[in-house]
């Protein structure tokens, strides 16, 4: 690899762990780095989880991809994304490591998307795929994220049920949403009931 680029995407790893600090100020930030295996570190070479615990911005845990963005950027703009979740476990840094390979080898991920976690998102949930969001727990502020190079999106991977991609996929995002929005889903809650 081109020495110009590694150095180039680690400064947006950087960056985006800069980012990240700065916007849950308060709040404890571990940066794990992914032992994906040698064949899908090619894919995604400088993949790191942030790991944010409760704070003043957010009682519950967020997870943080920095590196998809240097993996998959077109054109100076790319994707991380935010799981936000109830307690902290080593299952949602290897989900989040998932959810980066995947996007990174050849499954490009976007805004309305949505991936199958192929098993509950944690066991007993009925919650088995990802659904790509605007981040609303964090709003804005977290979702842009200015590189030197170009422009990172973090987006929300929110954790969603069979039966509620089905209805995204007949009546679309919004009505999804909106029926989030009447059911007044507690998005970090493993085991909230199917809106559909």
């Amino acid at each position: 690899m081109d020495r110009a680029v590694s150095d180039a995407r680690l400064l947006a790893v950087e960056t985006v762990e800069s980012h990240v600090r700065a916007f849950f100020h308060g709040h404890s930030v571990e940066a794990v780095v992914c032992d994906l295996g040698p064949e899908r570190r090619e894919v995604v070479p400088d993949l790191r989880v942030l790991v944010v615990g409760p704070g003043p911005g957010s009682a519950g845990w967020a997870y943080v991809t920095a590196g998809c963005w240097g993996a998959r950027e077109s054109d100076g703009q790319g994707l991380e994304f935010v799981m936000t979740t109830h307690v902290r476990d080593q299952r949602f840094v290897d989900l989040m490591a998932m959810i980066a390979y995947y996007h990174c080898g050849g499954h490009r991920l976007d805004l309305e998307h949505s991936m199958p976690i192929g098993e509950p998102w944690v066991p007993g949930s009925t919650c088995d795929h990802l659904l790509i969001s605007l981040p609303y727990l964090h709003g804005p502020d977290l979702e842009h994220c200015p590189l030197p190079a170009g422009h990172a999106r973090i987006l929300w991977t929110l954790p969603v049920t069979a039966a509620e991609i089905e209805f995204r996929r007949r009546e679309g995002h919004e009505a999804l949403e909106q029926l989030f929005d009447e059911a007044e889903i507690i998005p970090t809650d493993p085991f909230r009931a199917s809106v559909v």
